[in-house]
């Protein structure tokens, strides 16, 4: 490449004058752009249309705009990079956010790293939050640092247990064994610092996500220091790392969440987001202290595995058409029921993105706040300043809102305020933890809520499980045997001319047999007889029987078609329907 002209003269100067300078275009080349720009119906940029015409490359425009930024050019090809900074990031991270590492300067905790985008800002934050290093970015062009990682980061993706093999040798980390609650703050930064920890922890991070792992789980016992994730509602376990690192690991997270790392007697909660590959993720953390150490588990809320569409929760054609009749009343309450971990938050969101519009104000207050969505006010709950579901709700009503979320009704005050809310013209959404939907109609009436105000409010309940999917890489048929066929009393006439399958294992599953999690429903609507029952104080089972009567479709009898579908197995739907049938 050409020599560069200071960055200081192509610092916040127009596109077509920083190309100018870099020789890539001429002046009559830029006023032909321009003129094609003003001559286009939609707002094209000017980048873009100098790449239609030929005048320059993808890889001169990244460059420009990343001169038109301030960053300075680096040439990775004419680098020799010593070990001691390509060692500053693994492969893992260094091949997922597209940097590598150039420089590093130890006494002010600087890295200077090489990317191929100005518009990948976000690796920098999420290198300050991972590692807790400044970071400084010079631009490069794409086929170079292509070059360069292949050649600095060529050998296998460093496995965990390598790392694992590194902090157990780490002198540093081993003055902290048994050392329990005698280590001072200073102590705590150097750990929380040490690069050993960090390398596991990012290591542990990128793979959980690339994993699609709904939570990752640090452990401390009296011998032995867990890591565990849970993926499509299970968890494995990883190989365990030295028992002494389990403080360095609690305060490198705590760090990264913004967390006070002196407090080790307190439960703490925070957040971290970061960007991995062009997703935004983020992250969840919950540190409890226990017998033996600071245990924490973080929750992954990767947006790109969510699909937040009515269409694509995995209700049947006439369940979507049920639900969507709810979710468009005027007002009343609908609920969705159903265990922690069921889905049920993704439901309600599914709703609120659908009934979305421009013509209506929708307000949630939630316990935690799990996804943002565009165009939605959330309020996050906040009971440690008194900030209750109740005291959330009265507020909102204030706020002339359409429509309500609810993030849970706990208790009485919670359900009253609900119930007046859809009195007054409100159409109000709420969770409530029961076994199935029937059983919701209980639980309102034992948290104290009169049985007029039920019937008057009450126009739908949703109950849901989530269960995990056959994996369609090892998919293999199969003749289940009688007592299979009997856990769900499926007689020989209705199983006649059915298929059955199951996952034999393979790489792609982990050897599960299992990949991905798909939702069982049922769709419990009251009617004026139902109503009639809760006012004479029914029982549960006489509310499911008319139910059922009138066409609601059991939890079971959804999973019994999901497995007549080829998509689940009996397994899977006896271990997550068995409690209803008891």
């Amino acid at each position: 490449m050409a020599k560069m002209p200071p960055v200081t003269q192509l610092k916040g100067r127009p596109l077509g004058r920083v190309l100018i300078k870099m020789g890539k275009l001429t002046r009559e080349k830029v006023h032909k752009a321009l003129s094609v720009q003003k001559e286009s119906p939609s707002a094209v940029p000017i980048g873009q249309i100098l790449i239609n015409l030929g005048y320059i490359t993808e890889t001169d425009l990244n460059l420009a705009l990343a001169f038109q930024l301030g960053m300075e050019y680096i040439n990775v090809d004419d680098l020799d990079i010593g070990e001691k900074v390509i060692s500053q990031i693994t492969a893992q991270m260094a091949l997922t956010y597209r940097v590598l590492p150039v420089d590093y300067k130890q006494e002010d905790h600087t890295l200077t790293i090489a990317v191929d985008s100005a518009d990948n800002f976000r690796a920098t934050d999420d290198l300050r939050t991972l590692l807790g290093f400044n970071v400084k970015a010079m631009i490069t062009d794409k086929e170079s640092l292509e070059r360069a990682l292949g050649r600095y980061y060529n050998t296998e993706n460093e496995s965990i247990n390598d790392l694992i093999g590194e902090l157990a040798d780490d002198d540093f980390l081993e003055e902290f064994k048994d050392r329990g609650e005698s280590i001072d703050l200073t102590e705590l930064r150097e750990l929380a610092d040490s690069n050993p920890v960090k390398k596991l922890l990012n290591l542990v991070l990128l793979q959980a996500i690339r994993d699609k792992a709904s939570d990752i789980h640090f452990e401390p016992f009296e011998d032995e220091f867990k890591m565990r994730y849970r993926i499509d509602g299970v968890l494995y376990e990883m190989v365990p790392p030295p028992r002494h690192i389990s403080v360095a690991i609690a305060s490198r997270i705590k760090v990264m969440a913004n967390l006070d790392i002196a407090e080790r007697r307190m439960p703490q909660d925070g957040r971290i987001p970061l960007m991995v590959q062009g997703q935004q993720v983020d992250l969840r953390v919950s540190v409890l202290p226990t017998l033996f150490g600071e245990s924490v588990v973080l929750r992954v809320l990767d947006r790109s595995q969510v699909q937040l569409d009515v269409e694509r929760l995995g209700m049947r054609n006439e369940e979507i058409e049920t639900f969507r009749r709810l979710i468009q009343k005027p007002n009343g309450i609908v609920i969705v029921t159903g265990p922690t971990g069921s889905g049920k938050t993704t439901t309600l969101y599914s709703a609120l993105t659908e009934l979305n519009t421009i013509d209506r104000k929708i307000i949630t207050t939630e316990d935690p706040v799990e996804y943002d969505i565009d165009g939605v006010i959330q309020c996050q709950i906040r009971a440690d300043i008194g900030l209750t579901f109740a005291k959330c709700l009265r507020s909102i009503l204030r706020q002339d809102p359409d429509i309500v979320l609810v993030g849970e009704i706990r208790d009485i005050e919670t359900a009253e305020i609900s119930v007046q809310a859809s009195l007054t013209g409100h159409l109000v959404f709420s969770t409530l933890h029961t076994n199935d939907a029937p059983s919701a109609i209980a639980r309102l009436l034992d948290l104290g809520l009169e049985p007029f105000l039920v019937t008057a409010t009450l126009e739908g309940i949703v109950g849901q499980r989530l269960v995990r999917k056959i994996c369609e890489n090892c998919k293999t048929p199969f003749q289940p045997t009688e007592e299979m066929l009997m856990e769900l009393d499926l007689t020989p006439d209705k199983t006649a001319g059915r298929e059955f399958y199951y996952g034999k294992g393979c790489d792609y599953c982990n050897n599960t047999g299992y990949k991905g999690r798909m939702g069982m429903y049922e769709i419990m609507q009251l009617d004026d007889v139902m109503r009639e029952d809760i006012m004479k104080h029914a029982s549960t089972n006489v509310l499911r029987d008319h139910a059922t009567r009138k066409g609601m479709r059991t939890l079971r009898e959804s999973g019994v078609l999901g497995i007549f579908d080829g998509l689940t197995t009996i397994e899977e739907v006896v271990k997550e329907t068995v409690m209803e049938e008891q």
